[in-house]
Parts: structure tokens; C-alpha cells; sequence
């Protein structure tokens, strides 16, 4: 049964770190002020300050030493003081400027005046200590490494330090400015603070219990969980253990070893060094020193260097828009310290390395294209005619296109609707087993070479990704997997998202399916078996992990329109589809790339190797903000609805129980349980506002409302709904902005129902109705016409066949809409010559050679949406004439029963080498 999800206040630690010092603030001033009784208020500062020595001791700034500073004052009844002290602390850390505490006790850090001696350093971070040190040693500490510093050090630091691998874990979670942990050999596991106040915020570690290991190896286990965990942090052991008796493990774990006798200096200098790595952007610092130099030009590009636009007399204005640096680094030139994308050397080569350590992948190649692009470049490295491919029908388009240029038959997987909607969540896990199932039983499961999915969708469902991989590879075991993640490059920074991803999860799966422990669990698993049973888990002796994701970097990190990357997990790559992914590679790539894209790309990757986790924290937190304040507001709900993570996902899908992040009663829901085991879930991040009881359908509040009136930009729309996205650039005022606007919204709808007259408004009423209660039916995926069947009688069908077959206008004729329904009542079959594409919802209803169907007729004639790609109002559908599919079912009839010959003779082959074995 369902359990309840726990509850918090806030909807993190950060959060609540940020709302205790408010607290303070408000409180010392009271107290200072004498506004209320002195016991009542110094009591309640003294609570305070507790809290926050507990919260403290996991940031560097201000840290655990500027609390006990507030505490002796308040001892000392300096209110004033201790006003004054907290007010600037509190201004500091809204602010966002740290002070590097140079080794003096961290309540005399704020004593410096505003005079430039010290002024806040941009490139600033903390480093972990995990070592159980009294006081004086953790001072001690850090003033030697205070002594080591130099002024001229590119980056400046200062140490946390915490006894317990528990508290380390909980730094972590909470401290996002963590770019180092030095972890020391042999300290205890739990954490008085794991049982206070703070336990409602670390649930994701809950299952961490290492009490029972040896202190000896709390080490080594930080280090190996903090490469799940915190894989942009960077690790280092300090241990007495001699070099030979180290595990591989434990080496593998670590950027470095130390021995307790080497100094501070060492560690110091190690520390800045691997903090450089991280910041290191070879493409854009080449870029940057090209554009620096003297250049004379004689090649292509008049715009390089500027040349044809600053001495112009006509487009100076360009030029004074964009900037000189622009044009200056724009050339088409792959020497002089830059690169050939399509055959990198140097510094692009070097700047995909760091990407792949990065995301998480074996490799990772940029694409300046889009992910349109990259789609294509990964189905033709991988798929040939006549393979198949089973890919979820409301995919993006340029899938559908990528399967006509190489001629794999596509078997199109049906998603769930959400008719209520009008979208579609995902393609269920059953759903996916049953098509495998029929085409093993139908002898064609060796031509299944991939399967195609979009996570998270559009409207932000998401997959369990682990799960989906792990039953097809128990049907399938070589299965291609592409991961459609062009909205989901983000998620990849966020410790709970992350399980969600294509390359956290193949690293996962290869990694316990070459352990002893899951070929026992495989054993027990084909034990259990009834007979005639399918296994749900893959054979550890034929699994092979291949897993490809693509991503649009520009729409959730940052990098410049058409930034994309494409992220490779595949134990056979260099083998098989290495040379094969190169010459698709080079058929979809422009011999002139964008190197700003590029130079883009390389820069969003240092980001989230330095903030990722921050910013994503950050992104998630604005939209169940947004959600937070819709919902709470009585004026709002008047008129609109967050589409919920339970109108989103059936109840079957969510186990959890789990059915919003955030409600008014019970505050914020915690989402770990359902992220971790729910067959779907939801991306906050992404909002839909169902607008329906406004009486205005999405497109027209998206343009007429949101854009026109208020330059609010959305992500996409429904027949009843706006799709609202935070990403790393949201902040908190745009979220209040958005939230003003909505309000005035309001006030116009109000306006508007109270001025209209009778008729007026049994039309209003019956618009409401048609979008509330008369949502147009959402069609499955009908079927190939026999003339495309790749095999009689088996899904698949023959889309390249179909598409270019259209290219010959005399195979084609135009039926309006509203015509069709008449021919088919009187028995034709019209079948579909081009894509057609309805904005919303934005991807194909029918393709080459689909059978329309009465349900995709009626959907088409309910829409009621201006832009219909592949739709001519004028002409109406693109169909095949009778005369073409007779022609074309002929040929589909000869084709079939050769195949049928083929499949009778490799099977009397197999049974003749049975008798034989």
C-alpha cells in the first residue's frame, strides 16, 4: 500500500539555513530594540544560534567560529554589538561574497573595514577536511595552510572540518561551494546532527548506515560513495597504509594519495592544481588567444576580424551590437592553436575529454547543429536498412526522419494519454516487453537493433531508466539504447536526478553486472522462474551495455542556440560502431561549425563541473517555488491548476503514493522514495498551468495574454494548458515576476466574465466546457498499411519505402479532412504520403505509409490549432491514390512470401542442427 511521503518546511537545506539567519536577523533586533520581553527574546536568539552552530559546521563562511562569537556577545549582553554583527553576516551571505578566513578565528572575520584591504575573490571555494580534530588541531590546520597560500594563487580557499563520515556526507549534500575533500585514514561513521533538526534534510543518504564497518575502511567507502554522490568533488586520502597494501579500489577512488608526513605545502599545491584542471577550457582560452593576435586574412570569411562590418558606412550597427571580440573570433581557420571538429587534435579533442568526465560518458562529441542533428548522426552510426527499431510514436521528429534516411523499419510504442490534457505521458514498461515479446515469437527479434526513447518527455516525465534497461536486456541482451535527453542535459548535477540519466545508469548496470553479487542474484532470480516464465533480469554472461544519449546543452545549461552534445556509454563501441559513428559523424557535420557554439560548450562544461550541483539545486527549488505560490494563492486557483505529478502519472505507475511536490497543508513532499523506485516521475522543473477554466486555450493565452501583453516566454502549449520550464538562468525575481503577471491575468479575466451580457456568456461557458470536458480523443499509433509492413502479420513497417514513394506526385492525391470521413464510411482505406505534424502537440500523428484511422481523423478535425506541418488547408491531406498501393501491395506480397522462404529454410537449418547436436 501507499505510504505517506514526509514532510518539511522548507524545501532544503540551503533554504533552511537561509531562513534561520533571517530569523536572527529579526530576532537581535528585537532584542536590541527591547521591542518584546528581554527573557522571551534572548531566549529566543540563544535557540536560534544553536540551530545555527549545528547548520555551521558544514560551511567554511561564516562557520561554527562567527556563531560562538554572536554567542559571547549575546553572554555579554552586547545587544548592539551583536545587531551590528549579525546584520553584516546576514548581508554577506544574501549577497552571495565570501571572505576568506586567513587562518584567524572566523569571528573576527567580518572585523575588516569596506577599505579594498580585503576585498571578496570571485574564484573562491571551500575544501572538506574529514578528520576527527579537536579545536585547537582544526585551527592549527588552517593556519598552516594559511601560511602555504601565495597572493599570486589563481584560486583561494578555506577548510571545512568534520569528524564523522556521516557529517561528511551531510557537507555535501548541503554545501554545494565543496570543490575538494581531503578524507584522513580511519574516522567514526555517525553523526550526533544525523538525529536533530536536520534529519528531515538528508534523507537521500538515510540508507547509508556503514556502523558496522571497520573504521579502517571508512576511508576508501567515502571515496567510492562520494564518486556516486559528488563526482565533481575532487578526492584525496591521507593514510599511513604502505603503497602495497593499498586496493586497486581504493587507488582508483582518489586523485591522490598522501602519507601523514608530507607537509602542507604538498597538499596545497595539489589541491589548487586539481581545482585547475577543472577550470581549464581548452577550446575557448585557444579561441580567446587567436582572437588576440595580429591576423592577416586570406581566406574566407569577410566578416573575420570584423573587416566588412566596422568599415562599412551601412552595418556599423552590427557590429556595435554584438561586440568586436565576436568577429574577432570568428574564422574558419582549424590551425593556428584551434581545431577540426570533424577530426580534432587538440584543443576541441581535449575540451570532449573533459566533457565526457563531466556527464559521465566513455566519450562525448560536440554537435553545433542541435540535437536534430545529433539524432541523425546516432541512428545512422548504429542502425542499417532492415533493422528495427522500437521507438515511442510521440518522439521528436527528427527521429522519424533519421529512420527514413537509413531505412530501419520503425515499430512505433504507444505512450499513455492524458486525454483530460490533451498530451501524452511515456510508453510503459509492459507495453515495450509486449512488442519485444511478439517479434520474438514471429522470429524476428535478432533484427531488433534499438530502442528509442525520449527522457524526459516534453511535458517532463521522466523514466526509470535502470529498470527499462534492465528488463530489455533480459529479452534482448544486446539491445542499442538511444536516450532522447534534450531537455534533460541538467539533470545529470542533481544527486537524485541523476539515477534518472542515460550515462549514470549504463555506468551503474555494467558495474553490477560484472559483480559476484549479481550473478548470484541472477541465479536465484531464473530459480524462481515458473515455466514459460520470461526472465526480468539480463544473463550476466550476454549482457552487453551500449547505451547513447543525446542532449540539447543550450536549453537547460549554458551554451549558445544549437549547442548539443552527444554522450557515449558503450562497452562495444570502439569495436563495432566506432568507425561507423565517425562517417555518420562526418555526413550530418558542417565543415564550417560555429565556434562560438563550441567555445559555448566547453565553457558550460567547466560550470557544472564547478556549480552544477548548485545551480540545479537552484532550478529545481524555482519551480516548486512556482508550483508553491500558484497553489497557495486563492485568487489563482480561481482561474488556474498546476498539472500535477498525479494527473500526470497514473496511480499504477507511482508505488510511492507520491502525488504532488508541494501542498498547502502538508508543505513540502519528499521525493527521494519515488525518484528511486515510481515507474515514472515528474521534472519539477517543468510546470504545466492548465488554463481551461479560463475559457482561453493554450496558444492564445501563450500569444494573446503572456507574450504580446506581458513578453513572458513559455515552452510550449496544449489544447488547455502553458508549459513553464526553470532552468540554472531562473531566478527568484523572475518567478515573482511571472506570478505578478499571472495575477494580472486574473484581474483581466475577472474584469472580462463581469462584463459580459447573456449571450455572451452561455458562449463562455460553452468554451470552458469544450476545454474542460470535450478534449478531443488521442489516438494510438494505427498500423502500417500492408503495402509498408516490413513482415506481414508483424509490427514494422517500411517508412523509407513510404516517404520516398511520395516523392512521385502521380501516387498522390489531396482529400480535405472533412472529405475523408466519407470515403472511409463508403469503405476506402486512405493511407498517409507525408508526415503531418499538429503544433501542439508538436510531433507526427501520422507518417508515410500509416493507415489513417477514424480516431486520428476525429483528433485532427478536434484539435483546432493554427500550424499543422505536412497539412495544406487548401488542398487538405496528403494521401497514396488506390492505384500506387495496388502496385506497391503486389510488390509487398512477393517480398513477403520471399521472407517467409528465408525464415522456413533458417528454420529447418536450426531444427537440422538440433537432431544433429
Amino acid at each position: 500500500m501507499p505510504t505517506s511521503e514526509p514532510t518539511q518546511e522548507h524545501f532544503n537545506a540551503t533554504r533552511l539555513r537561509t531562513h534561520t539567519w533571517d530569523r536572527l536577523k529579526t530576532a537581535v533586533s528585537d532584542l536590541a530594540a527591547a521591542r518584546t520581553g528581554k527573557r522571551e527574546a534572548v531566549r529566543e536568539v540563544d535557540g536560534l544560534l544553536q540551530d545555527l552552530y549545528t547548520i555551521e559546521q558544514y560551511w567554511a563562511f561564516p562557520g561554527r567560529g562567527a556563531v560562538r562569537g554572536l554567542r559571547a556577545m549575546l553572554e555579554r549582553k552586547e545587544y548592539a554589538a551583536l545587531e551590528s554583527r549579525t546584520l553584516k553576516l546576514v548581508r554577506t551571505l544574501v549577497s552571495g561574497q565570501v571572505r576568506l578566513n586567513t587562518g584567524e578565528h572566523a569571528e573576527h572575520a567580518l572585523d575588516h573595514d569596506d577599505d579594498g584591504a580585503e576585498r571578496p575573490r570571485n574564484k573562491y571555494f571551500e575544501v572538506l577536511f574529514v578528520d576527527d580534530l579537536n579545536e585547537e588541531e582544526e585551527q592549527l590546520l588552517k593556519e598552516n595552510l594559511a601560511e602555504v597560500r601565495d597572493p599570486a594563487d589563481p584560486f583561494t580557499y578555506d577548510a571545512i572540518v568534520v569528524p564523522t563520515v556521516q557529517d561528511a556526507l551531510i557537507a555535501l549534500l548541503f554545501n554545494s561551494n565543496i570543490q575538494a575533500c581531503v578524507i584522513r585514514y580511519g574516522m567514526p561513521f555517525a553523526s550526533p546532527s544525523a538525529k536533530g533538526f536536520l534529519k528531515d534534510y538528508i534523507r537521500a543518504i538515510k540508507e547509508v548506515d556503514l556502523r558496522d564497518r571497520n573504521k579502517a575502511d571508512m576511508g576508501p567507502l567515502l571515496g567510492k560513495l562520494m564518486r556516486w554522490f559528488r563526482p565533481e568533488v575532487d578526492r584525496y586520502y591521507v593514510t599511513d597504509t604502505p603503497v602495497s597494501d593499498l586496493k586497486d579500489t581504493t587507488v582508483q577512488n582518489f586523485r591522490r594519495i598522501f602519507y601523514r608526513q608530507e607537509d602542507h605545502q604538498e597538499l596545497h599545491l595539489t589541491i589548487l592544481r586539481g581545482i585547475q584542471d577543472k577550470y581549464n577550457t581548452p577550446f575557448f582560452t585557444a579561441l580567446m588567444d587567436y582572437s588576440r593576435r595580429p591576423m592577416g586574412v586570406f581566406h574566407a570569411m569577410p566578416i573575420s576580424r570584423g573587416n566588412s562590418v566596422f568599415k562599412s558606412r551601412w552595418i556599423q550597427d552590427f557590429g556595435d551590437f554584438y561586440g568586436r571580440n565576436l568577429f574577432l573570433a570568428e574564422t574558419s581557420s582549424t590551425s593556428g592553436g584551434l581545431d577540426s571538429l570533424l577530426q580534432p587534435t587538440g584543443p576541441l579533442k581535449k575540451a570532449q575529454e573533459r566533457a565526457a568526465r563531466a556527464f559521465g560518458s566513455q566519450f562525448t562529441y560536440f554537435a553545433t547543429n542541435g540535437t536534430s542533428t545529433s539524432n541523425k548522426i546516432v541512428l545512422q552510426a548504429l542502425v542499417e536498412p532492415h533493422d528495427m527499431v522500437l521507438i515511442d510514436r510521440d518522439c521528436h521528429k527528427s527521429h522519424h526522419y533519421g529512420l527514413t534516411l537509413t531505412g530501419a523499419y520503425p515499430v512505433y510504442l504507444d505512450s499513455y494519454p492524458l486525454p483530460e490534457f490533451s498530451m501524452y505521458g511515456a510508453v510503459p514498461l509492459e507495453h515495450i516487453r509486449e512488442k519485444l515479446l511478439v517479434l520474438k515469437a514471429a522470429g524476428r527479434l535478432q533484427h531488433v537493433k534499438m530502442l528509442l526513447l525520449t527522457n524526459c518527455t516534453f511535458d517532463g516525465v521522466v523514466y526509470n531508466v535502470q529498470r527499462v534497461m534492465e528488463q530489455v536486456l533480459a529479452i534482448k541482451p544486446d539491445m542499442v539504447f538511444l536516450w532522447d535527453e534534450a531537455w534533460f542535459a541538467f539533470a545529470g548535477f542533481s544527486y537524485i536526478f541523476k539515477q534518472r540519466t542515460a550515462m549514470f545508469s549504463a555506468a551503474r548496470l555494467h558495474r553490477k553486472y560484472h559483480s559476484d553479487a549479481y550473478r548470484e542474484e541472477y541465479a536465484a532470480h531464473i530459480a524462481s522462474l515458473k515455466k514459460g516464465e520470461i526472465p526480468r533480469l539480463p544473463d550476466p554472461d550476454k549482457v552487453r551495455i551500449r547505451v547513447y544519449a543525446t542532449q540539447s546543452t543550450h536549453k537547460t545549461l549554458t551554451s549558445m542556440r544549437q549547442g548539443s552534445m552527444i554522450h557515449i556509454w558503450d562497452e562495444d563501441f570502439q569495436r563495432k560502431s566506432e568507425d561507423s559513428f565517425h562517417e555518420a559523424y562526418m555526413a550530418h557535420t558542417s565543415t564550417s561549425p560555429n565556434y562560438q557554439i563550441l567555445a559555448s560548450l566547453d565553457v558550460g562544461r567547466r560550470q557544472v563541473e564547478f556549480e552544477g550541483y548548485e545551480l540545479v539545486e537552484k532550478a529545481i527549488e524555482q519551480g516548486m517555488l512556482l508550483r508553491h505560490k500558484i497553489n497557495d494563492h486563492p485568487k489563482l486557483r480561481r482561474y488556474f491548476d498546476i498539472v500535477t505529478l498525479e494527473n500526470l502519472v497514473p496511480a499504477k505507475y507511482r508505488p510511492s503514493g507520491l502525488k504532488e511536490y508541494y501542498s498547502k497543508e502538508k508543505g513540502w513532499n519528499r521525493i527521494e522514495d519515488a525518484w528511486a523506485h515510481d515507474e515514472f516521475v515528474v521534472d519539477p522543473t517543468k510546470i504545466n498551468l492548465y488554463t481551461g477554466k479560463t475559457g482561453v486555450d493554450g496558444d492564445t493565452f501563450k500569444n494573446r495574454y503572456l507574450m504580446d501583453k506581458h513578453h513572458i516566454q513559455v515552452n510550449k502549449t496544449s489544447r488547455n494548458s502553458v508549459l513553464f520550464m526553470t532552468n540554472i538562468g531562473t531566478t527568484r525575481g523572475s518567478v515573482a515576476y511571472l506570478i505578478k503577471v499571472l495575477l494580472t491575468i486574473a484581474d483581466e479575466l475577472e474584469a472580462r466574465n463581469n462584463a459580459l451580457n447573456h449571450a455572451e456568456k452561455e458562449l463562455h461557458i460553452a468554451r470552458i466546457r469544450s476545454l474542460t470536458k470535450e478534449t478531443p480523443p488521442l489516438p494510438d499509433f494505427s498500423r502500417f498499411h500492408d503495402s509498408f509492413r516490413a513482415v506481414p502479420g508483424v509490427p514494422g513497417g517500411d517508412l523509407r519505402k513510404a516517404y520516398f514513394l511520395a516523392y512521385n506526385e502521380q501516387n498522390c492525391e489531396y482529400v480535405k479532412i472533412k472529405g475523408c470521413q466519407g470515403l472511409m464510411q463508403g469503405g476506402r482505406e486512405l493511407v498517409s504520403a507525408s508526415f503531418v505534424i499538429p503544433y501542439p502537440p508538436g510531433f507526427p500523428v501520422l507518417v508515410p505509409g500509416q493507415v489513417i484511422s477514424k480516431d486520428i481523423l476525429d483528433f485532427l478535425i478536434a484539435i483546432d490549432v493554427k500550424e499543422i506541418h505536412g497539412y495544406r488547408e487548401e488542398l487538405g491531406l496528403r494521401v497514396f491514390n488506390d492505384h500506387a498501393l495496388g502496385r506497391q501491395r503486389t510488390g509487398t506480397a512477393m517480398g513477403g512470401m520471399r521472407a517467409a522462404a528465408i525464415a522456413q529454410e533458417q528454420g529447418s537449418g536450426n531444427t537440422n542442427k538440433k537432431k544433429k547436436a
